[in-house]
């Protein structure tokens, strides 16, 4: 296993070991208790990220939505569609990835932003009272 491999691997299938191929898990586990320099951030950001996208509410399909797609599918495979389809999901699949990502980045990013707005404003507020910075600051 190389560490290449081990990251891509946690990449795409989470911390949680389970959801590792079962014909990579054993040399994944070992890359990662013999390389802990490498394995322990990996496996924590993914961790944080899992824990992120576990807290994401989850949609509610209609039936009338889940009838219309298994019609689309038994459609599909009657008329040869099949590939097309695959790669149309595999791609609708790519973009709601990206979309996960790009919320959880957004979500982690603007917490910090806030936090710094909110700093700003305490200091303008304490200098238009004249209150000296290191009076706010503790």
């Amino acid at each position: 296993m190389t560490a290449e491999r081990f990251l891509a691997l946690v990449a795409a299938y989470g911390a949680d070991r389970r959801r590792w191929p079962e014909g990579e898990r054993a040399a994944a586990e070992a890359f990662a208790a013999t390389h802990a320099d490498i394995s322990a951030p990996a496996l924590a950001e993914a961790d944080a990220m899992d824990a992120l996208l576990h807290r994401s509410p989850t949609p509610q399909v209609s039936m009338a939505l889940r009838d219309r797609v298994t019609a689309a599918a038994v459609s599909a495979r009657r008329t040869g569609r099949v590939w097309k389809n695959r790669l149309s999901i595999a791609f609708g699949a790519g973009w709601a990835a990206a979309t996960c990502a790009g919320v959880a980045a957004g979500v982690m990013l603007t917490g910090h932003l806030t936090a710094d707005a909110q700093a700003d404003a305490v200091l303008y507020q304490a200098s238009l009272l004249g209150v000296d910075d290191t009076e706010v600051l503790g």
